[in-house]
């Protein structure tokens, strides 16, 4: 059998950890493997090169993905749908393996539909895929952000400031969520939650009055109901880029105004998706590239691996792509335990 694989969508840490376990899992059966360049850009555009042992060695600790990626989306057109399934002939690939959240997953599934051996493995740094009880890249991007908001509580308590910690997070505000609990942070705004100003200057005037500075972790795409600075387009698969809507620094705007204090705010944006994956990130990841090579190889074409408790486990896409996976209340009633 031979298999392929590419890497879509956002970067994150335990990419190439995943790479690694594919092409391992499947040598050891005694299977080649083809990696394709830029994710479906390279499918689609017969970008690829052979992944043996040695092109793999020592992928487990580095971050990013040797094989690129891209937000392209293979089946915008007939003409690109043609050329990727073209690709898949030519190259003589009898099962792809795509690594990515829901819009690579999306991807993969219209290819399964189209009568393609596929198996999917899902990764997201916002750890919002259905399914699954983590994602890999999630714990080494919190890490980041929580190391960036201790740096920012140095500085807030030396000028007496409240400082915003903007996070990624479009619909689920995982990021957000485990950033301030782990940070102590004295406000945590995630998009799952309405957006209540009351809310938020009273608490930071509370942290004010009993420390003198305080701190906030804002999720991207939280709704502060206008438009705040200007929106930056959007991908192939319709999603607005929302670097430039300036939450973080909207609401330092907003907490100044109101309470007087010197605000600030801090943006880590792409940060957050470098560096080495963490240990929790690397063995995950090795788990779930191994497992979908074991999916292909028992016939489970059309399945994701995803871990669920202890196990690592095959789903079908259409339960892996159900919805994007939101915090929970019991989480949100654990968050709202330590606001200020």
């Amino acid at each position: 059998m031979r298999f392929g694989v590419l890497t879509g969508g956002g970067d994150c840490p335990g990419l190439n950890p995943a790479i690694r376990a594919v092409v391992r899992r499947a040598a050891a059966a005694g299977h080649p493997t083809l990696g394709f360049l830029d994710g479906w850009k390279g499918l689609r555009d017969d970008r690829a090169r052979p992944l043996g042992l040695e092109e793999v060695l020592g992928l487990e600790r580095r971050g990013g993905t040797v094989l690129g990626t891209s937000r392209t989306n293979p089946f915008k057109s007939p003409e690109e749908t043609a050329k990727v399934l073209a690709t898949l002939e030519r190259q003589r690939v009898d099962v792809l393996v795509a690594i990515g959240g829901d819009d690579t997953l999306g991807a993969a599934r219209e290819l399964h539909r189209l009568g393609k051996a596929v198996v999917g493995v899902p990764k997201t740094m916002d750890n919002d895929v259905e399914g699954t009880d983590w994602t890999f890249g999630f714990h080494s991007a919190v890490a980041v952000a929580v190391d960036a908001l201790e740096r920012l509580r140095d500085t807030a308590a030396s000028h007496h400031r409240a400082i915003v910690l903007e996070v990624m997070g479009r619909d689920a505000g995982w990021v957000a969520l485990a950033t301030g609990l782990a940070g102590g942070a004295d406000a945590t705004l995630l998009p799952e939650e309405r957006y209540d100003e009351a809310a938020l200057l009273a608490r930071v005037r509370r942290a004010l009055a009993a420390r003198g500075d305080a701190l906030v972790v804002t999720s991207e795409g939280v709704d502060l109901g206008l438009a705040a600075g200007a929106a930056g387009g959007k991908d192939d698969f319709g999603h607005e880029l929302l670097a430039e809507r300036g939450v973080g620094a909207e609401l330092a705007r907003r907490i100044s105004a109101a309470t007087g204090a010197e605000s600030r705010s801090a943006q880590i944006g792409h940060i957050q998706r470098g560096g080495a994956p963490e240990l929790f990130d690397r063995l995950l990841a090795t788990r779930l590239g191994a497992a979908a090579v074991d999916l292909a190889l028992s016939g489970r074409s059309g399945q994701v691996a995803v871990l669920r408790g202890r196990e690592i486990v095959g789903i079908p896409f259409d339960e892996a792509l159900r919805d994007h996976r939101k915090v929970s209340a019991d989480w949100l009633d654990l968050l709202h335990t330590f606001d200020a």
